[in-house]
This record gives C-alpha cells, sequence and structure tokens, in this order.
C-alpha cells in the first residue's frame, strides 16, 4: 500500500525504537543470555566480568578463556559488531594466549561473505582435538580495508601478574573494556546456535525491513519472522515452516500466537507441512519452474497466511499495515480466483460485501475482526470500482455448480456500489476528487480512482446481464460510457496522468486503464512507455508518480512496478511485462518474500510480504500461461 503520511510519521519513532533496542542490545548481550547459559557450564565461558572489545585496528585481537568437557571442537559461534564491508577475521583455538603457534585450530571469517557491516552471531567450522577440563583461548583477531572497527564481544578472567588492560600480542593489541557483553559458544548446540533464541549475524542493510516472512498454521493464526531470525533460514518447500540454521525447523502450532523450535522430524511441524503442501495441491501453482514458481509458491502462501478465516484480507503482518483494504483485498480475490482457490476467493468478496457502508462505498479500511476502521482516515471511492471487478474475475473462473446462487448473494453490495459510481460523476462523466492508492487526496478527479471505476462498472454491468438484470446493466454501462468519455477528454490529453487539471505529473496508476482492467485506448501504448520511462528510478522498480508534491526519491515500489507487468502481459506485450516482472522477482528476500518497497540499492524495506505484490505477481504469472484474469466487456447486446 502507498501509506505515504503514516510511513513517513512512523519512521522517527521506528528510528528512535531501533536505536532504543541496539542500547538494549547492547547492555544484555551476552551477560543477557539466560541465567543458565552465564553459569560456568563446561561447554560454555566461565562469567566473567570484564569484556574485552574492539578487534579492528591493525594489531589488535581479543582472547578469550575456557574450558570444555568434549574431546573434539567442530565449530565455535562468537558475536560479531563489524562496521567493516570487506575484510577477515581470523579465529583460532589456541593452547597458550600469546602465541600462535600454539594453535590447535585455525579459521577465517569473510566479513563480505557475512554481507558487510552488521551484528549478530557468526559461527565458525574448526576442527581440533582437545583435552577435555584443560584451558584454552579463543582468539580472534580482524584485518580490514582502512581500519574499520569490527568488535567481538567476550568475558575474560584476570590476567595473572598483569594489571587490567594489559597488552599483549605485540603491535599495539589489547585489551579494551567494554562492560558486561557476552561472548562465544564451544560446539554450540540446540537454542545456542544462532536462528533459534540469538539473532544470527545481521547485515545492516536487512534493519530497513520490519518483517522478514510469515509463519502460518494454515488456520488463521499467524506470526512474522523477524529479518534477525530469518538470516540463514529458509522455508520448507510447500510450507510457512522454517529450516533454520542449526538444521531444526520453526513452525507456529495450530492456534498459537508463538512459535516454536522443534526437531526437522517433529510430527506436527510435519503435519502442518503435509496439510500446507495438499492446500497448493488444490489449485494450480503458475510460473513453469525455477525463480517464477518459487515466487509464485511463496506468494501463494503468503496470501494464506493474510487471510483471516472471516474473510479480511491482511496487507502485510505488521502494525499500520494489519488492516483489510479493499483495493488489497480485491486483487487478493482475484488472485485466489484464477489459480483455482475458489473457497478464498468468495470469502474475501463476502467480507467486502459485509463490510460496505450504507451509502454503497466502503472505508479506506477496516479491522481485520471487521468491526470498522481503525481511525478517521478518509473513505476511498476507488473500492467501488475493485470490488465489482474481483467479483467478474471470481464469477468467470468459479465452478459453475452453484455460481449464480452465490453471485446473487453478492449482487445487492455490487448494485450499490455501482448505483453510487454512477450517482457520482459529473457533467463532464469523471468521479468526484478522492484520496487514491497513494493514500493521499487530490484536488480533482486523480486516474488511480477514475480507471478502476471504469473497470468496476464494466464488470457490474456485466454480472447484470449474468442475472438478467437488464435494467441495472443498461444503467451501469451508460454511466461508463459518460466515465469513458470523461477520462478520453481530461486525462488522454495529459498521457493518462494523475490528475485532471495536469498538476501532478504522471501516476503508475496509467496502468490501470490498460487490461486486464480497461480495454486500452488507442493512445494508451505511448502513454504507458512514456510514464514507465518516467517512473523508472536506477534501481531498476517504480515509484507511483512524478508528482512535485510528493518526494519519492529511489525508493521504489514493487506494486507500482508489477502493474506494468501485468498490464503489458494483459494487453500481448510478452517481452516488456517478462522484463518487467522477472525485475519484481528477483527482489525477493532472503526468504524468497516479495517486499512492498526496494531501496536504492535494490534492498528489501518497509514490510515482507506485500499481499498486494503478492496477488499482482500471481496474475501476471497466470496470464502468462492464458489463464489469467480478463478484461470485463460490459453488458452484452
Amino acid at each position: 500500500m502507498m501509506r505515504t503520511r503514516s510511513v513517513l510519521a512512523a519512521t522517527a519513532l521506528l528510528t528512535t525504537l531501533l536505536h532504543a533496542a541496539d542500547g538494549a542490545a547492547a547492555a544484555a548481550a551476552p551477560g543477557g543470555l539466560p541465567a543458565q547459559a552465564r553459569r560456568a557450564a563446561p561447554d560454555r565461558q566461565a562469567g566473567h566480568a570484564a569484556a574485552l572489545a574492539g578487534i579492528g585496528g591493525a594489531g589488535n585481537a581479543g582472547a578469550q578463556e575456557f574450558t570444555t568437557s568434549a574431546g573434539r571442537l567442530d565449530r565455535v559461534s562468537l558475536y560479531l559488531s563489524s562496521g567493516a564491508a570487506a575484510g577477515k577475521v581470523r579465529v583460532q583455538v589456541r593452547a597458550v594466549r600469546e602465541d600462535p603457534g600454539s594453535a590447535l585450530a585455525d579459521a577465517v571469517v569473510d566479513l563480505a561473505s557475512l554481507g558487510g557491516p552488521g551484528a549478530g552471531w557468526v559461527e565458525v567450522p574448526l576442527s581440533a582435538s582437545v583435552s577435555p577440563g584443560s584451558r584454552y583461548w579463543l582468539f580472534a583477531q580482524a584485518t580490514t580495508a582502512g581500519d574499520q572497527p569490527v568488535v567481538w564481544y567476550g568475558t575474560r578472567g584476570d590476567t595473572a601478574g598483569g594489571p587490567e588492560g594489559a597488552r599483549y600480542d605485540g603491535g599495539g593489541g589489547g585489551w579494551r573494556e567494554s562492560g558486561g557483553r557476552f561472548a562465544f559458544y564451544v560446539n554450540p548446540s540446540g537454542p545456542e546456535r544462532c536462528g533459534e533464541v540469538e539473532a544470527c549475524y545481521v547485515p545492516a542493510s536487512l534493519k530497513p525491513a520490519r518483517t522478514a516472512g510469515l509463519l502460518a498454521d494454515g488456520h488463521g493464526a499467524v506470526e512474522a519472522v523477524e529479518p534477525a531470525f530469518a538470516v540463514g533460514a529458509r522455508y520448507v518447500p510447500g510450507s510457512n515452516v522454517l529450516e533454520l540454521p542449526s538444521g531444526r525447523w520453526r513452525y507456529l502450532p495450530a492456534g498459537s500466537s508463538k512459535s516454536r523450535v522443534v526437531g526437522a522430524d517433529d510430527p506436527a511441524a510435519l503435519a502442518q507441512i503435509a496439510e500446507s503442501r495438499r492446500w497448493l495441491a488444490s489449485g494450480t501453482v503458475p510460473g513453469g519452474s525455477g525463480a517464477r514458481r518459487e515466487g509464485a509458491e511463496r506468494a501463494l502462501l503468503s496470501m494464506r497466511a493474510l487471510l483471516r478465516p472471516n474473510g479480511a484480507f491482511a496487507a502485510a503482518w505488521y502494525p499500520f499495515w494489519d488492516f483489510s483494504w479493499p483495493r488489497d483485498s480485491a486483487f487478493a480475490a482475484a488472485a485466489f480466483a484464477h489459480t483455482g482457490h475458489d473457497e478464498e476467493a468468495y470469502r474475501i468478496l463476502r467480507y467486502n460485501a459485509g463490510t460496505q457502508r450504507p451509502d454503497g462505498t466502503w472505508e479506506a479500511r477496516t479491522r481485520l475482526d471487521g468491526s470498522g476502521p481503525p481511525d478517521d482516515r478518509r473513505w476511498q471511492l476507488d473500492a467501488n470500482g475493485w470490488v465489482p471487478w474481483a467479483a467478474w474475475q471470481w464469477y468467470r473462473t468459479a465452478p459453475a455448480a452453484g455460481r449464480a446462487e452465490r453471485l446473487r448473494a453478492l449482487y445487492p453490495a455490487l448494485a450499490k456500489a455501482a448505483d453510487f459510481t454512477a450517482g457520482s460523476l459529473d457533467a463532464e462523466g469523471l468521479p468526484p476528487a478522492s484520496p487514491d492508492y497513494w493514500e493521499l487526496p487530490t484536488a480533482t478527479a486523480n486516474i488511480g480512482t477514475a480507471a478502476p471505476l471504469l473497470a468496476g462498472l464494466n464488470a457490474a454491468a456485466d454480472l447484470a446481464s449474468e442475472l438478467g438484470r437488464d435494467t441495472d446493466a443498461g444503467r451501469w454501462a451508460q454511466a461508463a460510457r459518460r466515465l469513458e468519455a470523461g477520462i478520453a477528454k481530461r486525462f488522454a490529453p495529459l498521457g493518462y496522468g494523475r490528475t485532471a487539471d495536469g498538476l501532478h505529473g504522471r501516476d503508475s496508476a496509467a496502468a490501470f486503464m490498460a487490461p486486464p482492467f480497461n480495454t486500452a485506448p488507442a493512445d494508451l501504448p505511448r502513454a504507458l512507455d512514456d510514464t514507465y520511462r518516467e517512473l523508472r528510478r536506477p534501481n531498476g522498480g517504480l515509484v507511483p508518480g512524478s508528482d512535485p508534491d510528493t518526494r519519492w526519491g529511489n525508493i521504489t515500489w514493487t506494486a507500482s512496478t508489477s502493474f506494468f507487468a501485468l498490464a503489458w502481459t494483459a494487453s500481448g506485450e510478452r517481452a516488456k511485462g517478462d522484463a518487467v516482472l522477472d525485475w519484481v522477482l528477483d527482489r525477493r528476500n532472503l526468504l524468497g518474500e516479495l517486499p512492498e518497497t526496494v531501496d536504492a540499492q535494490g534492498l528489501p524495506k518497509a514490510v515482507v510480504p506485500l499481499g498486494w505484490t503478492d496477488a499482482l505477481v500471481l496474475l501476471t504469472l497466470t496470464g502468462q500461461e492464458g489463464r489469467g484474469p480478463e478484461t470485463p466487456p460490459g453488458p452484452r447486446t
């Protein structure tokens, strides 16, 4: 969603919270381990009070005493915080702290392979035979370009015969006190391994994303995956169960609000995976093979997780996004319909019918329990187009048995929506000014509202004809012709720009004038080319528009970009559609999820996944296979 105001308003607060969280982590980290991990257990570091840090300078190093009950080491985990994008950290297990020749095991961590600057637990493979109960030293030293800082947080014991901070290992190396940070694990197992209780090393580039994925039980329970716990993980294919770096699984038990980490053969998790795969198999997964099919499978599973049992469809699973927008949900209903998930599609339509306002319009968004809007955000007229359009897409794909009866149940809401649209048109055939999908108002009619309303009137007219409601069909068809003429008069000369007054630049919603929404006017192909070219940013994606009053910068939106993938595919311009679709799919995050926005470097921002983008990708993929959404033709003659 283009939640311009709420996102901008939340940015300062979010930054403050992130800084507060970083401070809390600094205060809690190895001292913030559970109490049992701080005890001087045989396979963990002793609970010393002093800490060392700062191994980033030339000649600097850190070392930590430990004993182990094991006879062999095969890995250690250490907590690194790095400001360096490239370089190496040498990790050794030594018998003598100051003597490199006493190293029993040696390994190198490549900072670039960790994703550059960041912080978290790094698991380092080692191989060494050791004597149980004997004292050893875990040694770490960084070599970075420009002496960029790398910090290893580790507690140490007293230095026999020397003051605190005694230098060792030559050339400016030594201790620096940093109070209370925890250190490392020897042969970590179970919850000691990163991704279970503690976060794996998280590159700073992942921090702009608020979420990374979704755990779901398939029946309404959902938990967002934090980016810090997505590093090194992957979904078990065909499911919302995560396989962690340790090889164990994280899943959300049925009806629970809190995930669990279990073994890879856990019966409940296996049952959930099997049920998820059955659901996928009940419909179709478009995309053929490779990245497209993987993207389609993940989009379907994420949309299923975002769909509530009552038919509300959450835009994303995060505060400010965890509401149901008629716009997003209409696209989700169409995508479910065209992938063979009829029940899910119809459930959304029934929810939208049930939350319609008495005058035939919809609130901008509703709480997921259907109790009404969460705030006083102004209602948005484009829903009067999107809901009938989605109902038409559903009807075209629904099983013939019983679909007419189900359409009759929806019809009162569709009729009220179409009647309100028809009655709202002015003398030129244009609708009133209304906030558009940018979530911002305009002073005059905008294309982001006018184009969906045209699609909705044509869809409602055709559905009325299907039920033998010829009077309704004729009335809405006439209104559609007036609206079409108004768009041709006021928007076409502007290249289908954002507003009828021509003051607000181009708009990615120009794509709503193309199939599968509307029959494209003759001048639309050139307008789409010009719009795409103007809105494209160096990272390859699009901003929503070029309105001089709204500064989008170089943050691009996957939904706006996907409008063109769908429009060009549905218009028969397959090569153009393919190129845009591949760009969107290439922006999937480390779990294969589609983000709301992409930063200048091409990395995910905001919420991941976004249900609207998921739906757009699925509709584009089904269109490539010849079974995607079609364009409502209006009434039959």
